[in-house]
């Protein structure tokens, strides 16, 4: 799979639903990847490949949940817009708070379903844009030496040089010159700046 374009994965057993929902997705200029079933979709599955999933809810063998769950424990950050069919509003609602991003009812309207899935897509870019910059911020951080990440907890707390030197021991002057690095090497051009790092960082562990 190509790794920077955009995929619609459809995972549909029903091969009529499949195969004309594939064409108008096509005739839109969307790249599709259609698939009968979850298992065969887990086989080609590339974590790096944008775009989103259009998921049938019930389907023989592994069902749409079950594929959810397998998704979501491989982390997962695929956007899941899930299909179904009469009564399964109960399963979409657990679908939805298993972190689908929104289901639509058989029998659905063509614009409705692809208006999910523009949102879904460009859902997906920004989540992969949010974790790149967060990849970014981690290998910066992991340049600092011990003694300035120290020095940038305490920054990002808002303690002013006199006390980081009292609470570090060390003096003021060695609290600037820590400050500095710790600002060179994280590219920050502020304080606040630094903070939103920090705070990227931690929502990241």
């Amino acid at each position: 799979m190509d790794a920077g374009e955009a995929t619609v994965f459809i995972v549909e057993d029903d091969e009529a639903v499949r195969d004309s929902l594939k064409m108008m997705l096509e005739s839109l200029g969307h790249k599709v990847a259609a698939f009968e079933r979850a298992d065969a979709f887990l086989e080609a599955y590339d974590p790096e490949c944008p775009g989103c999933i259009v998921l049938d809810i019930r389907m023989p063998g592994m069902n749409g949940m079950e594929l959810q769950r397998k998704l979501n424990a491989m982390t997962s950050i695929l956007p899941i817009i899930f299909v179904t069919g009469h009564g399964d509003v109960p399963m979409a609602v657990e679908a939805m708070q298993q972190g689908a991003v929104d289901f639509v009812q058989k029998p659905y309207r063509e614009q409705e379903l692809l208006d999910k899935i523009q949102k879904a897509i460009a859902q997906d870019a920004e989540n992969r844009q949010e974790l790149r910059e967060v990849q970014v911020i981690r290998g910066r951080y992991d340049e600092l030496t011990p003694r300035e990440s120290e020095v940038m907890a305490m920054m990002v707390d808002g303690k002013a040089n006199k006390v980081i030197a009292i609470d570090l021991d060390i003096s003021q002057r060695t609290v600037e010159i820590h400050r500095a690095r710790v600002m060179e090497k994280m590219n920050a051009r502020s304080l606040a700046q630094l903070v939103r790092m920090s705070m990227a960082l931690k929502n990241d562990a």
